[in-house]
C-alpha cells in the first residue's frame, strides 16, 4: 500500500524539461512588442534623456492665449515693482494698463543681457482717466482687493476698459474711483 501511494505521487510530479522555441517572425515581433511595453524600456529612455531638456507641447490657440496672458501679467507686475523700487516704496501705487492692441515692451525688458537705464518718463499731474474704449461691466457684489494688483469696488460700480484675462479674472478700471487692477469675473455682469 505504501508503494502505491509513492507511485501515484511520482506519477503526478511535473518533469523539469525545457522546450526550445523557434525564432519565427511572429515570435520575434511578440518579443519586441513585449520589450516596448515593459517598464524597463521606459526607464532606460528616461535615464538616457534625463537632463536633456523639456518635451515639446503642441502649440494650440488655447496655450498661446494662456502664454500671452501670463506674459502680460508678469510684465505688468515687473514694471510695477520696478517703478516702486525706482521711486521709493512711499510713492502712490499707479499700475500700468495692459492695452493688448498697442502693447509694447520697453527696451530694458527686451534686452536681458545688457542693462541700460531708460530715461524717467514724464508724468502728467492729475491727468483725467482715458475715455472708456473697452467693455463695460457693472458690479453685482462688493469686492475688497486681496492683493496689490487687484482693485476694490462696491455693488453697482461701473467697471470700464475691461479685458478678459482668463475664465475667472478680468482687468479693468473702476469708473467711480479711477483705480485699475484685476477683478473677479463672477462679481460683475456685462452692461
Amino acid at each position: 500500500m505504501f508503494t502505491s501511494v509513492l507511485h501515484v505521487f511520482y506519477r503526478h510530479y511535473p518533469k523539469t524539461n525545457f522546450t526550445c522555441v523557434a525564432d519565427t517572425p511572429e515570435n520575434l515581433r511578440l518579443k519586441q512588442q513585449t520589450k516596448m511595453q515593459s517598464q524597463v524600456h521606459y526607464k532606460e529612455d528616461f535615464e538616457k534623456n534625463k537632463g536633456k531638456g523639456f518635451s515639446v507641447v503642441a502649440d494650440t490657440p488655447e496655450l498661446q492665449r494662456i502664454k500671452k496672458t501670463q506674459d502680460q501679467i508678469s510684465n505688468i507686475k515687473y514694471h510695477e515693482d520696478f517703478e516702486k523700487m525706482k521711486t521709493g516704496a512711499d510713492a502712490p501705487h499707479q499700475p500700468s494698463s495692459p492695452n493688448q492692441g498697442s502693447y509694447q515692451q520697453s527696451a530694458a525688458s527686451q534686452n536681458y543681457h545688457h542693462y541700460e537705464p531708460t530715461p524717467e518718463p514724464v508724468r502728467q499731474a492729475a491727468a483725467a482717466p482715458p475715455p472708456s474704449a473697452g467693455k463695460r461691466y457693472r458690479a453685482v457684489y462688493d469686492y475688497a482687493a486681496a492683493d496689490d494688483d487687484e482693485v476694490s469696488f462696491m455693488d453697482g460700480d461701473v467697471i470700464v476698459d475691461v479685458q478678459q484675462i482668463d475664465e475667472g479674472w478680468m482687468y479693468g478700471r473702476v469708473e467711480r474711483t479711477g483705480q485699475q487692477g484685476m477683478l473677479p469675473a463672477n462679481y460683475v455682469e456685462a452692461i
